[in-house]
Formats: structure tokens, C-alpha cells, sequence
């Protein structure tokens, strides 16, 4: 396993870090993961996905983003979307051009829902198996991507996240495509506020659940 860190310029000519793992030679698959602002892909839910997949033999593409640097300071929040969907883009272009991936998996946490919703629309994503963790619902663009996709994908979102409305998922659930969780208790952080004991079981139950979710045939 080899893991290669390179830059890329995006949005605005801000550089971009991205980390490449070959996890086996000539793989045709490969995960890529698009993390949420101040959640990187060092961050547990990442951590162990990124685990299990790597044990699949899949190659791994970590976008790593950094929105909370200070160049960043003075943009809207419509500006920051604008750069994610930019940045994951041209990230996936580069990491793409010349490859023999055939297989993916794309999981995005928060933030990354949105680029994860933008990206859905290339049509060498057209099987891909995706992941959206506490997905930003009250977005048209992930709420339509989420409620239309025909990729089979899993989601995952506490009701006390602030990102969460009833009757948008009750929408979400008639998607024959996508297995969608509502976690009692639960932030956007997937945290069960003031029990950190609970707090590592939903990370236990969410990561069986996606560990599931890849090796499926569905």
C-alpha cells in the first residue's frame, strides 16, 4: 500500500490537498471520501470506513479540503458551496484521468453531501454505492439528489441534527434505492449529547451497518 499526497489549484486558485492510497496493484475500484467542514478523513466515521474498504481492495481518494483556513474568512456560505463542488471536481478529474477504475464508492459527511450531489451526475458514477452521513437535507441539491439517485446508497442522520426535517425524510424513504437511517438522540456531530459511551456505540452500529452496506450484491 502506497499513499501519495499531492495539490491540486480549485477554487480561486487556493491550493487543494489530496490523498491517494494504491491499496493493490491494477485495483479497478476505488473509494473516495468527501468530508464535512472541521471533519476530516482522519475523523472516526472516515477512519474506519476507510478500514474496511481498504480490506475490499479498494484504492482510497481522500479530498482533503480546508475550509476553515482563514482565506476562506470572508466568503458566503453560497461562496463555500460553490468551492467544494469546484474543488471535489477537479480533484476527481485528475485522480480519474488515465485510471481503470471501474467500481466506486463515495462517501460524504456534511459539507460534502453537496459536492457528493453534484457529482452523482457523471456518468462513469452510474453504479456507484454511496454513503451520505448526516447529509445537509434542507439543501434542494442534496434533498433532490438523495430523493431522485437510482445509486444504491445508505444514509445516516441524528433528529437532533440541525440538517434534519421529518417530512423531507419521510420523502426520502419512498427512494427504493437508498436505505435511510434516523438516529434518536443524535447531532450532526453522530454524537448522543452527553453520553460519550452511547456516542461509541452509534459509531459501532453505523460502521456494521456500511460494512454491510459494501459488501452486498444489491
Amino acid at each position: 500500500m502506497k499513499a501519495i499526497n499531492r495539490t491540486i489549484k480549485g477554487y480561486q486558485d487556493q491550493n487543494i490537498n489530496y490523498t491517494h492510497v494504491f491499496n493493490q496493484d491494477q485495483t479497478r475500484k476505488l473509494a473516495i471520501f468527501l468530508p464535512g467542514i472541521g471533519y476530516t478523513a482522519k475523523s472516526p466515521l472516515f477512519h474506519y470506513t476507510e478500514r474496511l474498504l481498504l480490506e475490499q481492495e479498494y484504492d482510497i481518494l481522500r479530498v482533503n479540503y480546508d475550509y476553515m483556513n482563514p482565506f476562506y474568512d470572508q466568503f458566503t456560505m453560497a461562496e463555500i458551496e460553490e468551492a467544494v463542488k469546484f474543488d471535489v471536481k477537479r480533484v476527481i478529474d485528475q485522480a480519474l484521468k488515465g485510471s481503470i477504475y471501474e467500481r466506486f464508492f463515495i462517501v460524504g459527511k456534511s459539507l460534502g453531501t453537496i459536492a457528493l450531489a453534484n457529482e452523482l451526475d457523471r456518468k462513469v458514477f452510474k453504479d456507484a454505492k454511496v454513503v451520505w452521513l448526516t447529509p445537509l437535507m434542507k439543501y434542494e441539491e442534496v434533498f433532490n439528489a438523495m430523493k431522485q439517485s437510482e445509486n444504491p446508497a445508505i444514509s445516516f442522520i441524528g433528529d437532533k441534527d440541525q440538517y434534519f426535517e421529518r417530512t423531507r425524510m419521510e420523502q426520502l424513504e419512498q427512494n427504493g434505492h437508498l436505505d435511510a437511517h434516523v438516529l434518536p438522540n443524535v447531532n450532526h456531530g453522530m454524537d448522543f449529547a452527553g453520553d460519550p459511551i452511547k456516542s461509541i456505540d452509534i459509531l459501532k452500529d453505523v460502521i456494521k451497518d456500511i460494512q454491510a452496506f459494501s459488501t452486498s450484491t444489491t
